[in-house]
């Protein structure tokens, strides 16, 4: 079992963000001793997945809809699959999109490190947009598209 302060630390999460999840009934099982929090391993995981779907985007009335899925047992195994799924194409959307934006990043430090080392960007501007080196025509067509 692990205290509040010790699942703070763990998670990087204030206490208050903590409280607040109780509050809003994301740990149904939690143990108190004394008036005291105390997390077991229901509770690490589960705010694992609290903080997966939060970074995946999702709204913590939703998180809270999921784990009431969850007391329900069985009977709503389709429902948080098809949550799941909505979270991964979500995700993959959001890779594709950073993916996109490392291009234009890696595109222009080889743009302004060509320009530094000649001194100018005249020769890149002559080799836009069909004539640059096959990686470096990749990375601008990936974020150009």
């Amino acid at each position: 079992m692990y205290t509040i302060g010790q699942v703070s630390e763990m998670f990087n999460l204030p206490i208050s963000t903590l409280r607040y999840y109780d509050k809003e009934g994301l740990f149904p099982q939690m143990e108190r001793q004394s008036g005291i929090r105390k997390f077991g391993e229901n509770e690490i995981e589960a705010l694992r997945v609290i903080e997966c779907l939060k970074a995946s985007g999702l709204e913590i009335k939703d998180i809270k809809q999921f784990m009431d899925w969850v007391t329900e047992g069985p009977a709503s195994y389709e429902k948080r699959k098809a949550l799941f799924e909505a979270r991964k194409e979500a995700v993959e959307a959001e890779i594709a999109r950073l993916d996109k934006m490392l291009d234009m990043v890696k595109f222009k430090c080889w743009y302004y490190d060509t320009a530094i080392r000649d001194g100018s960007e005249d020769k890149i501007r002559a080799m836009i947009p069909d004539n640059l080196p096959p990686e470096i025509q990749k990375l601008f067509n990936s974020a150009h598209s």
